[in-house]
């Protein structure tokens, strides 16, 4: 099974982190103490994945939509996402794991911000591995604030809208410099991909699994990338043309 899994790694592993409340309820404790048990899982899954030679790990912290969960719960997650920025950093820069946030960050408390931006910072050097974490993201967001970017290009004369394609598109997503989705998590039992990286996920194969964020580990992110590796890739073309395509590439 490992010489499967390194045969056919994930360039791009995107993971929607679900089931922190529903882990914290189970145990009756209060929901932010799911979303903190929830950093082990993403230790765990950035070392697994990191390991496996995955190039790209995009973890869902928070969307634009979370902003409507209670006023104390949403307090809570932004006090962990400061305390996260500043407690990891030293660790990504030593492992040289470049962090990324992805999202409109304006809505942030300017102390989070400037975490953000001393993080990034801190670890644009990074060469083995990119993590990005989507923070106040959303598909639709990202997919308009692209065209925005386009079309303020064609109003002052410098683009023409003849001249767009999937690829200059891309160029102006927040994941620019990320290769398409491969393989797209969610944890915690749900079957839908809620407005995440919508463009991006094209062709993503899809993986769900009932165990909840904060028991997602080693196993179960090796779970995963191995049912990726048993996976035929298609992209629109016949078994056939897959198979004369591997056979012609491993002559």
């Amino acid at each position: 099974m490992e010489k499967l899994v390194m045969q056919n790694i994930p360039r791009h592993v995107a993971i929607i982190m679900d089931g922190n409340n529903r882990w914290a309820k189970k145990r009756l404790l209060p929901g932010i103490a799911g979303h903190k048990a929830g950093v082990d899982a993403v230790r765990a899954v950035i070392d697994t994945c990191a390991n496996a030679g995955v190039e790209v790990l995009t973890l869902f912290a928070f969307s634009s939509e979370n902003w409507q969960r209670p006023a104390g719960e949403v307090s809570a997650l932004m006090e962990l996402f400061l305390a996260a920025l500043r407690r990891e950093v030293r660790k990504l820069k030593e492992n040289s794991i470049r962090l990324k946030i992805l999202g409109d960050c304006s809505r942030f408390h300017p102390e989070l911000q400037k975490a953000i931006q001393d993080a990034e910072a801190a670890t644009a050097d990074g060469q083995r591995f990119t993590l990005q974490v989507a923070a106040n993201y959303g598909g639709q967001w990202d997919i308009v604030q692209a065209a925005q970017q386009l079309a303020q290009q064609v109003q002052v004369g410098t683009l023409t809208p003849d001249a767009f394609t999937p690829e200059l598109f891309q160029q102006h997503l927040s994941t620019r410099d990320a290769p398409p989705v491969d393989l797209c998590i969610r944890t915690g039992g749900e079957q839908r991909i809620s407005n995440f990286l919508l463009w991006q996920m094209a062709y993503a194969e899809l993986y769900f699994t009932e165990a909840f964020w904060p028991d997602f580990k080693q196993d179960a992110m090796q779970a995963a990338l191995d049912s990726f590796a048993k996976r035929q890739r298609r992209f629109g073309k016949t078994d056939e043309q897959v198979q004369a395509e591997v056979s012609s590439s491993s002559c």
